[in-house]
């Protein structure tokens, strides 16, 4: 398996897409460099696109909060878009939910950078209750 990683700028955001998978092993130490020389390239704003992220593990999420801590030491943010329900479950199961600032769209995720726009966040709550719904009823 491995991660691939597509660099390309809207409205002056980093959009990083992520294809593959962030777990364990080199695709961890791929992803954080590419990370590491945001700052350095005066990157500090960046969304991910996680609709093609196949694979998310509990490193693979650790790497995501160290994007975060890079990305605000440095003075900027992180937001996350598209994510698939086993992503978002991992972020509820580690406690995380309300680490990222999460939306369904790329425009959302690019909006939220920009004080003065009306933006829409992920609702994540509502997903664990559906995910509880769902459950009961079984």
């Amino acid at each position: 398996m491995s991660l691939e990683i597509i660099h390309r700028e809207q409205e002056g955001i980093e959009i990083l897409d992520l294809k593959g998978d962030l777990t364990f092993g080199p695709e961890d130490l791929h992803f954080r460099n590419e990370l590491a020389g945001l700052p350095l390239a005066g990157k500090i704003l960046a969304a991910l696109n996680l609709v093609d992220l196949r694979n998310l593990d509990s490193i693979g999420l650790g790497t995501l909060v160290f994007a975060l801590k890079t990305l605000r030491k440095a003075g900027g943010n992180l937001a996350v878009f598209n994510m698939r329900p086993s992503h978002i479950q991992l972020l509820v199961e580690a406690r995380l939910e309300t680490t990222f600032e999460a939306y369904e769209t790329e425009q959302d995720a690019i909006d939220s950078f920009f004080p003065e726009r009306n933006v829409k966040r992920y609702d994540i709550l509502a997903f664990v209750e559906a995910q509880q719904f769902t459950r009961s009823k079984s």
